[in-house]
């Protein structure tokens, strides 16, 4: 069983605003078997703020209203919100950053899945995936510290676990998968690691477009990585 038809198939990314979104959209478009690519984010139209249910809401709507969707990747998140980035230290948290972090990095994707894993083909195989990270891994957490985002994306995994065992009813031929795309070339990352030990954007998408089409349905959530190295949760 292959992760997707073999031809004419409807994606939509999620943050498409981002390098990396970007870069998903960039070689879906590429790639003869796709038939449209929408590029979705809070500039597109139909466009979707993580902060407002209802945008996110009238944008699945939209989108819903061309077909099903075979492939949807979301690309949200963020590691310095509102100017302020990731704890190190203990003392450093605050209630008002670790919401922010769960608002943008977890809830804000969790509501994207309620609206638009509903849109997924039904009756032919089809993905969906969610930009998680490493960090994210309570059991591969070695080194501590990045409180809120650690946190915020070990909830985003549980939330798509979740969603997966439920939409897999419905969906037993979908693919659900939490993705590790590695150190990107972004803004996101460029405070954090220089610009030559980072991986471009073209080339992590490139990759995970690889790993997904190899993946299975299993009726779960798949944590997986660039390399397509399962990653423990």
């Amino acid at each position: 069983m292959t992760a997707a038809p073999s031809t004419g198939l409807r994606a939509v990314v999620l943050g498409a605003s981002g390098a990396l979104g970007g870069a998903f959209v960039d070689a879906l478009r590429a790639n003869p078997r796709f038939a449209e690519v929408l590029a979705l984010s809070r500039s597109s139209t139909p466009g979707f703020d993580l902060d407002d249910e209802a945008s996110i809401q009238r944008c699945a709507h939209a989108v819903g209203q061309g077909g099903a969707v075979h492939w949807l990747i979301d690309t949200t998140g963020a590691l310095e919100i509102d100017g302020v980035g990731p704890e190190k230290r203990l003392d450093a948290i605050s209630a008002q950053g670790l919401v922010r972090s769960m608002q943008i990095n977890a809830i804000g994707p969790a509501l994207l899945m309620k609206h638009f894993i509903p849109l997924l083909s039904s009756d032919m195989p089809t993905v969906y995936a969610t930009l998680s990270a490493r960090v994210g891994s309570i059991a591969d957490n070695r080194k501590g510290g990045w409180y809120g985002y650690r946190a915020a994306k070990a909830a985003r995994n549980m939330l798509l676990q979740n969603a997966a065992i439920e939409a897999s009813r419905r969906h037993p031929l979908a693919v659900f998968a939490a993705l590790q795309p590695g150190t990107v070339r972004s803004k996101l990352s460029r405070p954090f690691v220089a610009p030559s030990d980072a991986l471009a954007p073209e080339a992590s998408a490139a990759q995970l477009l690889q790993v997904l089409q190899s993946l299975k349905p299993t009726g779960r959530a798949q944590f997986v990585d660039f390399r397509g190295a399962s990653i423990p949760w």
